[in-house]
C-alpha cells in the first residue's frame, strides 16, 4: 500500500472534526443581543391609621398591692375607651419585676407595667381619648401610617408607573440601536417604603388637651427588574 493511501482516513477524520467545530460555534454567532434594564416609581400614601400605646406603671411593697393598683388603672382606662366605638382598644404587654434595696440582694418592694394598644383611623377621636387617658396613664408613643387598603392601593398605582418606566426605557435601547425588541423576563418588588417615625410622648400630669397628631403621607416605592432581547 502506497502512502498516499495509508494516509487517506487521518485526512478525512481531520477534515471531520474541522466542520464539526463549525457547526457547533454557528449558533454562537447568532445569538440575540439582550440587555438588563431597571426603573422604579414611587406613590404617596396616606397616613390614615394612627397607632398609640398607653401605659400605667406603679411600685409597692408586695406584688399583690402592685397588681391591684394596675390592673385597676387599666380596667378604667380602657371603660373610658369603651365610649370611643371608632378606636379599636386591646390590652398589651404587662411586666411585674423586684426592685431591690441598696445591697442588691434583699428585695425591698415590687414594680409593675400594664400596656393598652389603640388604632383607629378616626384620628380626632383618638387623639381625644388619649388627652383623657393620660390624666391617669403615660402614652409611650404614637404611630401614623398608611391602613392596608390604602397601602395597597399606592402600591398598585406604583406598579402601573414602574413598568410604563420600564417599557419606556425599553424603547429607548431598543430606538438607540435601531432594533425591535422584546421583553425575555420581569421581576417586580416593593421597595422603599418610608412610613413616619414613631412620636414618643410624655406622661401628663393631668388631663391634657387633644394630643395634637399630623398625619402626613409615607412613600411607597416598587422596583422593576428585567431583561429585553433585540430582534431582527
Amino acid at each position: 500500500m502506497s502512502l498516499t493511501t495509508r494516509t487517506l482516513p487521518v485526512l478525512l477524520l481531520a477534515g471531520a472534526l474541522s466542520a464539526g467545530n463549525a457547526c457547533a460555534q454557528a449558533p454562537a454567532a447568532n445569538q440575540a443581543t439582550t440587555i438588563d434594564l431597571a426603573a422604579a416609581a414611587t406613590r404617596p400614601a396616606a397616613n390614615d391609621l394612627a397607632v398609640a400605646t398607653a401605659y400605667f406603671e406603679a411600685s409597692d411593697a408586695s406584688p399583690a398591692a402592685v397588681a391591684r393598683q394596675v390592673n385597676r388603672a387599666i380596667a378604667a382606662a380602657l371603660d373610658t375607651a369603651r365610649a370611643y366605638t371608632t378606636v379599636k382598644t386591646q390590652s398589651g404587654s404587662t411586666q411585674t419585676w423586684p426592685v431591690y434595696g441598696k445591697n442588691g440582694r434583699q428585695i425591698e418592694g415590687w414594680r409593675m407595667r400594664s400596656e393598652i394598644r389603640l388604632e383607629s383611623r378616626d384620628i380626632a377621636a383618638l387623639s381625644e381619648l388619649l388627652g383623657k387617658l393620660q390624666s391617669t396613664l403615660a402614652v409611650s408613643q404614637i404611630g401614623l401610617e398608611p391602613a392596608p387598603e390604602t397601602r395597597r392601593k399606592a402600591l398598585d398605582d406604583a406598579t402601573v408607573d414602574a413598568i410604563r418606566a420600564f417599557e419606556q426605557r425599553a424603547q429607548l435601547v431598543a430606538n438607540t440601536l435601531g432594533k425591535p425588541y422584546r421583553i425575555r423576563h420581569l421581576g417586580i418588588g416593593e421597595s422603599g417604603y418610608q412610613p413616619m417615625p414613631r412620636i414618643r410622648a410624655a406622661m401628663a400630669a393631668a388631663e391634657a388637651a387633644p394630643a395634637p397628631i399630623e398625619a402626613g403621607e409615607s412613600q411607597v416605592g416598587v422596583t422593576v427588574n428585567g431583561t429585553i432581547e433585540l430582534t431582527e
